[in-house]
C-alpha cells in the first residue's frame, strides 16, 4: 500500500559489498595473491566464469565453475579451499542491518537484490539474516543476474509497484544505472557517511 507521506514504499539493497563486506572481491584478491597472479585480472576472469559457466544463475555447480577457473588460470586448491577464502569474508555491517530494522519499522518493504550463488543460503545459516528481509532476490534462483535489465522488470511485477517507488543500493554503478533506466531510484554505495546522507535525502524516516 502507498503512504502519502513518502515516495518510496521498498528499499531492495546489494549483498556483497552493501550489506555486508565483499566477500567475493576480497577473497578472489587472496587467491590470486597466493598464485603469484594480477589481482584485478583474475577477479574479472573470475566474475566473466561464474558468468558464463551458469552458476551465477544456478544452471551450474560450483565445481564446474572451480574447474573452469583453475583451468583458465592456473589456480590451485580445491573447491572447499578456495569457497572458505571468499565466504570468510563476508561479514554483516551492523549498522546497515540497524537501518534495514529501521526501514520496516517505518512500513517498508525490504529486500535483498543479489548477484549471488547458493553461498548466500550458507551465509544465512551462518548468520540468520533473511528472516529480517521481506523479499531475497538471488540471481542463482532468478536464472538471471543485474546485468539483464529485464531482471528489474521481473522484480517489480513480484512487488506489484510502480517502478519508481522501488529504492536500489548497490556498490557498482552499472547496477545502480540499469534500474534507473528502468525507472527505479538508485543509491550508489560508497562508504558509510555518503551513504546515510543520501538516503536521509531520498526517504526521511522517522527514528
Amino acid at each position: 500500500m502507498r503512504h502519502r507521506d513518502r515516495n518510496i514504499d521498498a528499499v531492495l539493497f546489494d549483498f556483497g559489498g552493501v550489506i555486508a563486506e565483499d566477500g567475493f572481491k576480497q577473497g578472489l584478491a587472496v587467491i590470486a595473491k597466493a598464485n603469484g597472479l594480477d589481482e584485478r585480472t583474475f577477479i574479472q576472469t573470475a566474475f566473466d566464469t561464474i558468468d558464463s559457466t551458469g552458476y551465477l544463475f544456478g544452471k551450474a555447480t560450483e565445481s564446474t565453475y572451480g574447474n573452469a577457473l583453475r583451468q583458465k588460470t592456473g589456480i590451485k586448491g580445491d573447491d572447499t579451499s578456495l569457497r572458505n577464502e571468499i565466504f570468510s569474508r563476508f561479514k554483516l555491517r551492523g549498522w546497515m542491518i540497524d537501518m534495514v530494522k529501521k526501514l520496516k519499522a517505518n512500513e517498508l518493504k525490504v529486500g535483498i537484490l543479489s548477484d549471488q550463488t547458493d553461498m548466500l543460503d550458507k551465509l544465512d545459516k551462518k548468520y540468520d539474516f533473511f528472516r529480517l528481509f521481506d523479499y531475497i532476490f538471488n540471481s542463482y534462483y532468478m536464472g538471471k543476474g543485474k546485468r539483464d535489465p529485464s531482471l528489474f522488470d521481473d522484480i517489480v511485477n513480484v512487488l506489484k509497484m510502480e517502478p519508481d517507488r522501488v529504492l536500489f543500493i548497490d556498490d557498482n554503478s552499472k547496477n545502480v544505472n540499469t534500474a534507473k533506466q528502468k525507472g527505479w531510484k538508485g543509491i550508489k554505495y560508497v562508504d558509510r557517511d555518503s551513504f546515510q546522507k543520501d538516503i536521509e535525502e531520498i526517504l526521511p524516516l522517522k527514528s
